[in-house]
């Protein structure tokens, strides 16, 4: 099973599950606005994939941080930002055996799913 997280009304989280849906590929999808994140799921995600890649610094989430948060940024202090706001964290993000992929790429879900 495909676990997938995010926002339900993201433009890019629809284009997943229409993908995904397409493709008869099922999937849990862990909406942030219902459900928490635990702090080992987002160490986790950090320690995999780095604070950098997690978190969108293009979303308005991150632009209203103080430049004081954003400049010392790390992966302690991410941790705690994604639970305390995770609208910041990158969507959608996939997690699939053990692994976790971020963004929506038709070709990237195909690899990986089909």
């Amino acid at each position: 099973m495909v676990d997938i997280y995010g926002i339900k009304n993201c433009d890019t989280m629809k284009k997943a599950f229409r993908w995904l849906d397409e493709n008869c590929i099922e999937y849990h999808f862990h909406d942030y606005k219902k459900e928490t994140i635990e702090t080992t799921t987002a160490k986790s995600w950090i320690e995999e994939l780095g604070w950098e890649n997690v978190i969108n610094k293009r979303g308005t989430t991150w632009r209203k941080l103080d430049e004081e948060t954003k400049n010392t940024m790390d992966n302690e202090t991410a941790i705690q930002t994604i639970i305390n706001q995770p609208s910041m964290i990158k969507r959608p993000l996939m997690a699939l055996n053990n692994t976790v992929y971020l963004g929506f790429n038709a070709d990237d879900y195909a690899e990986h799913l089909l």
